[in-house]
């Protein structure tokens, strides 16, 4: 693992790092700039059509970029060695977090999903309870969480 690590070190942190960038980056243009703008919509049935198609989307991208994500991160563990440094709870945290992460991004797939049912059945007090959960709470939770994986990434890239 090490050898494949240093022929193609560049690559997998560059993989890494898109990686955050798409799923970090991407729940803070969702919650922050496009929730904001379906708010302008007055037609309810169209608002809750256009969040469940930019959600869909969303996972489209982001479901690779977390796949990768732990991909790139166990690469990484095992190629530099980090078991029995003193770094490695500070990546046992990072991993955590990621898992957590993860967590919710399968709950959020699960409430989106069910708001899509219900959208479909024309349940829109249903569906827009479904989706209220996931902006509140659910998204704004992964955006910290990822922030301070962010953090240590940056910290671990420092030492």
């Amino acid at each position: 693992m090490s050898e494949f690590f240093n022929l193609f070190s560049t690559e997998i942190i560059f993989l890494h790092i898109i990686s955050a960038v798409i799923w970090l980056g991407g729940m803070i243009v969702v919650r922050y700039a496009i929730h904001f703008s379906m708010m302008n919509i007055e037609n309810p049935r169209i608002k809750l059509e256009r969040i469940l198609e930019n959600l869909h989307r969303f996972f489209q991208m982001v479901i690779p970029a977390i796949c990768m994500l732990l991909l790139t991160a166990i690469i990484m563990i095992i190629a530099l060695g980090f078991k029995g440094t003193s770094l490695y709870s500070m990546i046992i945290s990072k991993e955590i977090i990621w898992f957590i992460m993860t967590g919710i991004f399968v709950f959020i797939y699960i409430k989106r999903n069910k708001a899509q049912k219900a959208y479909e059945l024309g349940d829109m007090i249903s569906t827009k309870n479904h989706l209220s959960l996931i902006a509140k709470y659910l998204i704004p939770i992964n955006i910290v969480l990822g922030l301070i994986a962010l953090y240590l990434g940056v910290i671990l890239r420092g030492l």
